[in-house]
């Protein structure tokens, strides 16, 4: 039966009329679209351009070295050099004399002859290059020297200003040959580097026991027969031969498999120590003020043996350096390092100094920049100082980079890796895959 709403009585919901609702398919929520900072996106663009621009058979591991080695000598400078504010002046000192415990810090972080080690290689195999590409050696040599002086120029000039407006506004002779001693002493280190370089046809091929064998008889008259002193600078030649040797052996395919790395390290090491403790070697690889030997100014028996057992760990790191160097990211910090590698050279004193005058001139004295290098405290502070002297380099490399890597300021970092001209063999390297491309597709069509 059909059922009667009568009047007063409640209405069932089912008698109520439904309203029409139309349902809609639901819809999945849009991701939301993330917004890369331009900066990361800049810098995700030149880890491309580099990895790019990087040809498929270089050894990244020999870039990796050199990176570290003068990276090495960039904070051992900042580490064991210090400007002493006294009466007026500033006088150079060393935490190493202060607080001999600190000696380890000059094995970690005095890697010259891992840098020579690198430069004997890189030179053996670019000369070998030119001669296979006919390019004659003089030419070769204006290359190579061209990298390295065109910076010392720019260095010179505005040291030159530098000095002549400190002398003018009355600031003592004393300081003024402080400050240029610090900045032309690191210019050794790029004469002996272009001897070598010059000299790369005939010393290619030497063993490196040869020049082991000079240091040797010149320590042995020096120290042993109290022959001349001034007989020790043939060492500054001699000294740095052996690991310029060793990175030609290397550069020649020698040298490939660990077990010379290991008698090298070991064997140096043993030989080290043994001239230290029996000897009557200073164990700091460094010159340290008022001592009266030191190991590197001339380099010593010691120094050399010491650099062996170095160059003997730089092998055994080839292996990871390549493993982490495949990174693309990695490989781009370290493509830039070297690509900077003369600008944070020549530099690195200048930025430590300016941080140190301008300091001094606004502040006063400072604990770790102008105090006496004695203490704990002035180490942990010279350590919060590292950052600030990283700046100051960094508005060095700012100014000075494009001038001195003979560049436009326009170049967009598309050549970042600057031995072998990589930008050149990739194009290269990309037509002649255009070209295999065509004649496939010629011979497709046949």
């Amino acid at each position: 039966m059909r059922e009667t709403v009568r009047p007063g009585d409640t209405p069932r919901l089912s008698d109520t009329p439904r309203p029409s609702v139309t349902v809609r398919p639901c819809k999945t929520p849009r991701p939301r679209e993330t917004v890369q900072p331009r900066e990361a996106v800049r810098v995700r663009g030149l880890v491309r351009r580099i990895e790019a621009a990087t040809p498929s058979g270089r050894d990244r591991a020999v870039d990796g070295l050199r990176a570290v080695a003068i990276l090495g000598v960039v904070l051992g400078h900042w580490l064991v050099t210090a400007l002493v504010a006294d009466s007026g002046t500033l006088r150079v000192a060393s935490p190493l004399r202060y607080q001999p415990g600190l000696t380890p810090v000059s094995w970690v972080f005095q890697t010259l002859a891992v840098f020579f080690l690198v430069g004997g290689q890189m030179g053996a195999k670019s000369h070998e290059c030119a001669r296979a590409r006919g390019i004659s050696y003089r030419r070769w040599l204006r290359a190579r020297l061209a990298r390295l002086f065109r910076p010392v120029a720019a260095v010179l000039t505005v040291w030159a200003v530098a000095a002549g407006a400190l002398l003018g506004a009355g600031v003592s002779l004393l300081t003024v040959h402080t400050l240029l001693k610090l900045v032309l002493s690191p210019l050794w280190f790029l004469l002996v580097y272009a001897v070598l370089t010059a000299a790369t046809p005939l010393v290619a091929r030497l063993h490196p026991l040869w020049p082991l064998a000079v240091v040797l008889h010149v320590d042995l008259i020096r120290f042993g027969f109290d022959g001349p002193a001034w007989l020790g600078w043939v060492n500054l030649a001699a000294g740095w031969l052996v690991p310029y040797c060793l990175g030609a052996a290397w550069g020649r395919g020698r040298l490939r498999g660990r077990t010379a790395g290991w008698v090298l390290l070991t064997g140096g090491a043993a030989v080290t120590a043994g001239l230290v403790l029996l000897g009557g070697y200073p164990a700091a690889m460094v010159g340290v003020p008022g001592a009266s030997i030191s190991n590197l100014n001339p380099p010593t028996l010691a120094a050399v043996t010491f650099g062996l057992a170095q160059c003997g760990a730089a092998l055994l790191l080839r292996g990871p350096l390549r493993r982490v160097l495949a990174r693309p990211a990695a490989w781009a910090v370290v493509a830039l390092v070297n690509l900077a590698a003369m600008t944070v050279f020549l530099w690195h004193q200048t930025a430590m100094m300016a941080v140190s005058v301008t300091t001094l001139r606004l502040a006063g004295p400072q604990t770790g920049l102008h105090t006496v290098p004695e203490g704990p405290g002035w180490v942990l502070a010279r350590l919060c100082w590292l950052p600030v002297f990283a700046g100051a380099l960094l508005i060095c490399w700012a100014a000075f980079h494009a001038y001195e890597a003979g560049r436009s300021r326009k170049d967009g970092g598309g050549r970042v890796v600057r031995e072998g001209r990589p930008g050149k063999q990739a194009h290269r390297a990309h037509q002649a895959r255009q070209a295999q491309r065509a004649r496939n597709v010629e011979q497709r069509s046949v």
